[in-house]
């Protein structure tokens, strides 16, 4: 009995000490907000989506968003879908058709980005061969629009490319791609999925 306290005792610091390295408040994982901010879509006025309710046919439509900002849905009238993510509409219709139906399976598709000029259309400039501007298409992601614009010239800075983006309010944010690795060792943590009026800049390199 002596020994195994003994033995207690010679490991109790080890113990504390290892508890307080490992242990306790353990903050979570970061998330990656940059990530975040450039694969979120907010929906448009004329952009058509399709509502499926699951084993509910008669609720699900193809519908487009009206000049107010609002969608049309059976059952629970106007939802509004205007600068809201799918998932947030997804969610505004789940909520209301819970008072027709139990526990309602809702998913929100874009199916046709028709917001305006602009929005449609994703931008390439700065030291790429042919400058351009392509329409959005889903799943395009920065590779493919430079990709579109020829390619980076012999006097491009590829690790200095920004991407630009419409924010709040207004407000343009930009998020650093580091296009070299993309293009010379395949390294696609940078290879951003593009957003409708997402532009593109490769600068020269300084001579």
């Amino acid at each position: 009995m002596k020994r195994l306290c003994r033995c207690f005792a010679l490991c109790l610091p080890w113990l504390l000490a290892a508890c307080t390295t490992t242990g306790g408040s353990s903050a979570p994982p970061k998330l990656n907000t940059e990530m975040q901010a450039v694969t979120t879509y907010h929906i448009g006025v004329d952009d058509q989506l399709q509502i499926t309710v699951w084993h509910n046919p008669d609720l699900s439509v193809s519908v487009p968003v009206r000049p107010d900002g609002k969608i049309t849905v059976p059952l629970i009238g106007d939802v509004v879908a205007g600068g809201r993510t799918p998932d947030q509409v997804s969610a505004d219709i789940k909520d209301k058709l819970q008072s027709y139906i139990r526990d309602p399976q809702v998913a929100v598709i874009l199916v046709a980005l028709r917001s305006n000029e602009y929005l449609s259309r994703v931008r390439v400039t700065g030291a790429v061969r042919s400058p351009i501007s392509i329409p959005y298409r889903q799943g395009m992601t920065v590779l493919d629009a430079v990709l579109a614009a020829g390619g980076i010239t012999e006097f491009a800075a590829p690790d200095r490319t920004e991407l630009y983006r419409k924010g709040d309010g207004g407000s343009s944010d930009s998020y650093a791609v580091h296009l070299d690795k993309i293009l010379q060792k395949g390294d696609i943590a940078n290879n951003y999925p593009v957003q409708p009026g997402d532009v593109i800049t490769v600068p020269q390199r300084a001579f």
